[in-house]
């Protein structure tokens, strides 16, 4: 089916590739020469995995999906390629050649020569064998720190994009809304403000590299009931737009991202995937996007079969296009025949694969895949032989250096010291009790999406491909006089309890016992944290709480140190452990920013982007709780967390005064401007996360007791002091009303300063006049700092 269109060419180049001519021009005159099955070949991907030895891709073999012909495919085209690194154990450099060598298949065998988007995971470093496996996420957000997010998003862009790849999968902008879903660690936090500063410097960082982010998962995944994967979401219209969307609002309007991925999960009964209202009226009618939006692997199948919205993959597949969504990932299903046949029978209008095809077309040309001059050749092979695979391999390096330092630098910001009796910094211990089932196991620092626990664990006979120092190697080096013993008592998850009674005594026989304790990150019930792997409680995994106990009852002082994917109530060791010291999965420089901590090396300067619960099940409930979330009489259930988000200890102390506020009135599209002194009034350098929460006494819809507007990293010296001025203005203080408009209301606010959410210093009482305004996602959402 082609349309006959007049196009404007030269002898040579056609329209399409010629760089000098606007993109929608060209894209116009590609779409207006293809066939019904070349438009429908570019809005679907195939799952492959790179060859070992540089030769092309083959198709993933997935027990969701039938096999993929290749073969069969080409001749119309291809979208998208689908984690060609991300699916084996390959060396980089192979990887790249195979790609390369794929790509030319893919453009020998259309008639248009247009190759594909190749795509990979990226949530914590590129998931490519022999990459940095960076800091998950939620230790971005422990960072409080969008530039060093940024900067590792932008090596991880330029990994990428060196051996072939134009798309990255993350970030994640899910917000926290309980802490048993096993995805936690992939998230930046459990308020929106955090996730949206942090979640948007990842973008900009990931987008300046050449490589297209795609925010996810649009919209309400992490609203789900009890906290199970891919389980119906309870969420009122007012929770959807004032807590899960403005990360994404920030993301779009001020981080540029270029694609979204649909949630698996349906709000009141209608799928994230088939919401036309979500993904064309509020995203791109509302919000101006107008990049692509691509499935979730699989999800406009589950249209069919998990949702029973469609009844068959024809109407998956039209109901997802109308809704908005371009692109099927990870493979070709319902975009295939299903919807070939659909249009010949008039079931899906050909103007929706058209539009779709618009779009995808035009991010192709904007990243330069249809120019005459394309070269399927990545900058990492400028100069190579690529006649010599052997000669080639181990040539690229994706864990260099320069990736290593930036690793250690989040993992070392991203340390939470909960709570420290005195003991912490150690001062030379003798005799060092190491005990627990995370002490000697290096993968302990690695999230679910890192390559060796997502795809490594699937390869055991290969190896990891970096260097991953587990926690005894790491306190050796960091007390080299120390004779450290080595005790395991329990396993993550298994429940023993034979090994107790060993740790005790070797407890009682040390200066110190370090407990190391946590998860083990996995897939769909392989670990304790990840993806399908969500808990009936926050208690921690198998025995770990009762040798925690027993340690406890030793007698020795007892530092406890988390290698976690989420928060876990702590029992007894709350009021009772000489430390305690958090840290979520902090990659390859992990257990060496902790031992840093524990030797004093590194001043602790992480903050909770999590509240950590007092008791197992205390949850589902985060910070952003309203009045009557809160502890009260008439319950007998107290949700008082035991160190509450934003919570982090230091080695040293501050004080902070002298809090003056420019103007207490400002109209309510106006601002605020307030000032105060931070000094650090201890003996060590150290930094203080200066967090400014807004509450709203008196408003018209029920608001949460606080939330986080603003906050500000200040490193200072012993005895320094520093002036903090922050400009607030009217705007963070919106919400959405009765109407569903978002709003600004007249009325008193109180400005809180705080260490933590939990922890107020100063309060500031203003008020906005004038008329209620309304405000959309064009907004200021900062409060403003700086520092003089």
């Amino acid at each position: 089916m082609t349309a006959n269109v007049a196009v404007e060419t030269t002898p040579e180049i056609p329209l399409w590739n010629d760089p000098s001519h606007p993109v929608s021009a060209r894209v116009d005159a590609l779409i207006g020469a293809m066939t019904l099955q070349e438009k429908i070949a570019q809005l679907y991907g195939v799952w492959v995995g790179a060859s070992a030895d540089g030769g092309e891709v083959a198709p993933h073999q997935h027990d969701m999906e039938e096999a993929v012909d290749l073969d069969d495919l080409l001749p119309s085209g291809l979208g998208q390629l689908t984690r060609p690194f991300g699916t084996a154990p390959v060396d980089p450099a192979l990887g790249a050649l195979s790609l390369l060598r794929t790509q030319t298949r893919i453009t020998s065998a259309n008639r248009f020569g247009i190759p594909a988007v190749a795509h990979e995971e990226c949530l914590a470093g590129f998931a490519a064998w022999g990459a940095t496996a960076y800091p998950v996420p939620l230790s971005w957000g422990a960072t409080f720190d969008p530039d060093v997010i940024r900067r590792m998003a932008a090596a991880i862009g330029r990994d990428m994009r060196s051996v072939g790849v134009h798309q990255g999968l993350a970030p994640v902008l899910d917000v926290v809304r309980d802490a048993r879903w096993g995805r936690v660690e992939e998230t930046i936090g459990e308020d929106p403000y955090l996730v949206g500063t942090i979640g948007t410097a990842y973008v900009q960082g990931l987008e300046s590299a050449g490589i297209v982010a795609t925010l996810k998962h649009f919209v309400g995944y992490s609203a789900s009931r009890a906290g199970r994967n891919l389980a119906p979401s309870s969420v009122g219209p007012r929770e959807r737009a004032d807590v899960l969307l403005p990360p994404f609002e920030m993301a779009v309007h001020e981080g540029g991202a270029r694609s979204v991925m649909h949630a698996y999960t349906d709000i009141d009964g209608v799928p994230s995937a088939a919401d036309e209202s979500l993904l064309t009226g509020l995203l791109r009618d509302t919000w101006g996007f107008d990049g692509t939006v691509v499935a979730d692997y699989f999800g406009i199948a589950f249209l069919k079969t998990l949702h029973g919205v469609a009844g068959d993959f024809a109407d998956a597949a039209g109901a997802a296009l109308k809704a908005g969504v371009d692109i099927e990932l990870p493979t070709v299903k319902t975009f295939g025949a299903p919807l070939v046949e659909a249009v010949a029978e008039g079931r899906v209008p050909e103007s929706l694969i058209d539009r779709a095809l618009r779009r995808v077309l035009t991010q192709k040309a904007e990243l330069g895949l249809l120019d005459r001059d394309w070269s399927p050749v990545p900058p990492v092979f400028d100069g190579a032989d690529l006649d010599d695979p052997d000669a080639l391999r181990g040539k690229v390096d994706l864990d260099g250096p320069e990736n290593r330092d930036l690793a250690r630098e989040i993992a070392e910001k991203a340390v939470v010291l909960l709570s420290n009796d005195g003991t912490l910094p150690l001062d030379r211990p003798r005799r060092i009790a190491l005990v627990g089932p995370n002490a000697t196991e290096p993968s302990a620092v690695l999230g679910c999406y890192s390559f060796p626990q997502h795809v490594g664990v699937k390869y055991p006979d290969i190896p990891v491909g970096i260097e991953l120092p587990d926690l005894r190697e790491s306190l050796t080096a960091e007390f080299p006089d120390a004779e450290i013993t080595v005790v395991r008592g329990t396993g993550v998850d298994d429940g023993d309890l034979s090994g107790i009674a060993e740790a005790v005594d070797t407890a009682r026989d040390a200066d110190i016992v370090v407990v190391a304790l946590g998860d083990r990150a996995g897939l769909f019930g392989r670990g304790t944290s990840g993806e399908g792997c969500d808990a009936e409680s926050l208690s921690l995994p198998g025995a770990q709480q009762q040798l925690l106990d027993a340690l406890l009852d030793s007698g020795t002082p007892v530092v406890t140190v988390l290698l976690a994917g989420r928060p876990y109530a702590l029992g007894r060791a709350v009021p009772e452990a000489a430390a305690i010291v958090q840290s979520f999965f902090p990659g390859v420089a992990g257990t060496r920013a902790i031992a840093g901590v524990l030797s004093g090396r590194t001043a602790p300067s992480g903050r909770l982007p999590v509240s950590v619960p007092r008791t197992p099940g205390s949850q589902p409930t985060t910070y952003l709780g309203a009045r009557l979330a809160q502890a009260s009489e008439v319950s007998n259930l107290d949700p008082t967390p035991a160190f509450g988000f934003g919570h982090g200890l230091t080695y040293t102390t501050f004080a902070w005064s002298d809090l003056t506020v420019d103007a207490e009135e400002a109209p309510t599209d106006g601002e605020f401007t307030a000032s105060l002194t931070v000094r650090n009034a201890g003996e060590r350098a150290g930094t203080e996360v200066v967090q400014l929460y807004l509450h709203d006494p008196v408003a018209s819809v029920v608001q949460p007791v606080q939330r986080l507007v603003g906050y500000a990293r200040l490193n200072l010296e012993p005895g320094e002091q520093r002036r903090v001025r922050v400009t607030v203005p009217a705007d963070v203080a919106s919400f959405t009303g009765r109407d569903g408009r978002r709003i600004v209301e007249p009325g008193e606010l109180e400005l809180r300063l705080a260490a933590s959410s939990t922890d107020t210093r100063l309060t500031a009482t203003v008020t906005l006049t004038g008329p209620v305004r309304e405000v959309d996602h064009t907004r200021r959402f900062h409060a403003e700092f700086s520092v003089e």
